[in-house]
């Protein structure tokens, strides 16, 4: 039997129609914002993935143009003492949304079956005690009412070296490079099979992982957010009308001496 022919590769998707269609997406999301604030919705977003496998830009797009207040990053440190000795989902809980509020999770409690199982750092009972509860964790949340969605942002080896050496020359980028980083070149195999398996337990019909292509980071951005928004029954609030109350007429306020106060500097007029 002849073997499956590899879907080849779309070309990257150019500038001009990738910033046109990613202005229209982000109006969206904020019409998406402002349903979830009128609605008392509460919207989880967890983004997953190898290391430089774009998903901090697609988060940065993302809240753009979102109101801080009700659209927030999760991206949590490495755990103290005190929350090692917790139940493992317990430190992700208090970051949950409440009416109203959107947050995003810059890594998950995924963190579990990727990096902690490759690397080591718990055990074998803690590793399959996570994937054995993770399904009803999540369960517990979309029947309390959250809208959970999960997505896996896909990079080949090739790319993720590319950008890795992107980011050691660059040093604007550098600090995106961290040891583990380096780590996982070695781990390419062993982070597969950690994924393989997360993905057996854990894409369930109630809580699916969505994978994101995200060799093109312009495509993945945009296939992920145009699937968000699909995936939401949102719709548009109409806004209150404003009116801008005509300036009083003056009453004598005199500003004081601008001698009396510290001013920055004009830097930018050195570039004149």
């Amino acid at each position: 039997m002849a073997g499956k022919q590899r879907t080849a590769k779309p070309e990257r998707l150019a500038r001009k129609p990738y910033e046109r269609e990613l202005l229209r997406l982000q109006q969206e999301l904020v019409k998406l914002q402002e349903w979830v604030r009128v609605e008392g919705a509460r919207l989880v977003v967890v983004f997953e993935g190898r290391d430089a496998a774009g998903k901090g830009g697609a988060i940065k797009r993302v809240t753009e143009y979102l109101n801080p207040r009700i659209a927030r990053v999760a991206a949590l440190p490495t755990p103290t003492e005190r929350q090692k000795a917790q139940w493992y989902f317990q430190r992700y809980v208090e970051h949950l949304p409440a009416a109203g509020e959107i947050v995003l999770f810059d890594r998950s409690w995924y963190n579990r079956a990727g990096v902690e199982r490759v690397m080591g750092f718990c055990t074998d009972e803690e590793y399959w005690q996570f994937l054995h509860q993770c399904p009803t964790f999540e369960r517990m949340l979309i029947e309390a009412g959250i809208l959970l969605r999960k997505y896996w942002f896909s990079v080949s080896d090739t790319e993720q070296e590319r950008r890795f050496r992107d980011r050691l020359e660059d040093p604007m980028k550098r600090w995106k490079l961290s040891p583990m980083d380096v780590e996982s070149i070695a781990h390419w195999e062993d982070y597969s099979r950690a994924k393989d398996e997360m993905f057996f337990h854990t894409d369930v019909p109630d809580s699916p992982w969505n994978v994101v292509e995200s060799d093109d980071k312009r495509r993945a951005r945009i296939n992920m957010i145009a699937h968000l928004l699909s995936t939401v029954p949102y719709h548009e609030i109409r806004a209150p009308q404003i009116e801008l109350p005509p300036r009083p007429a003056p009453r004598g306020y005199q500003r004081p001496p601008r001698d009396l106060q510290k001013y920055v500097p004009d830097h930018a007029a050195r570039l004149e």
